[in-house]
């Protein structure tokens, strides 16, 4: 569901575009979700103002339960980066991470998407499951591979990132992606 459709099923949160107003909230959910790395609230505010229509929160009962960020990377038409899935500790296996994907897949910008990227730590289990299981429902080939080695943190002990390749998947297979 979007911005303009109105009000959610029964028992389904509300997706939209996030708005300026939303940073900090979304700032204090990601600090909230261990493992996930936690950039500025400035990051935040740019990610609502600039790349809201690549980003989707959740919202229930006028509270942030969940968030999703990406963009088109610039040099790669048919490819979707999924920067960060953030979702609430209290409404985890909700399968509110494949909605908010799935919300994403069938926004305007997302037309011609045929790969899903992600990286993801060896630590964050819940992703590497998420991004398999929609690997699955998109019956796409996934493939890992080193993108940031510990090295390339510098001194900040950081684990290595995995780039996550879904794809190729057809526009039409997006209609798949199942709750869970």
């Amino acid at each position: 569901m979007n911005e303009d459709s109105g009000s959610p099923e029964p028992h389904l949160p509300l997706f939209r575009a996030p708005r300026v107003s939303d940073g900090a909230k979304i700032h204090d959910l990601v600090r909230n979700s261990a493992p996930l790395d936690v950039n500025s609230r400035y990051c935040y505010l740019l990610l609502c103002r600039y790349f809201d229509q690549t980003c989707v929160v959740a919202e229930e009962d006028k509270e942030i339960i969940g968030f999703i960020s990406g963009f088109r990377p610039p040099r790669s038409e048919d490819v979707f980066f999924v920067w960060q899935v953030a979702v609430d500790r209290r409404n985890r296996r909700r399968g509110l991470g494949k909605r908010l994907l799935q919300e994403l897949l069938h926004r305007p910008e997302s037309r011609g998407v045929q790969f899903l990227e992600t990286t993801v730590t060896p630590s964050n289990e819940a992703s590497r499951v998420l991004f398999q299981s929609i690997a699955r429902d998109l019956d796409a080939p996934c493939e890992e591979s080193v993108c940031f080695s510990p090295a390339d943190f510098g001194l900040e002990a950081h684990e290595a990132e995995y780039l996550v390749r879904i794809g190729p998947f057809s526009s039409d297979k997006k209609e798949v992606i199942k709750d869970e």
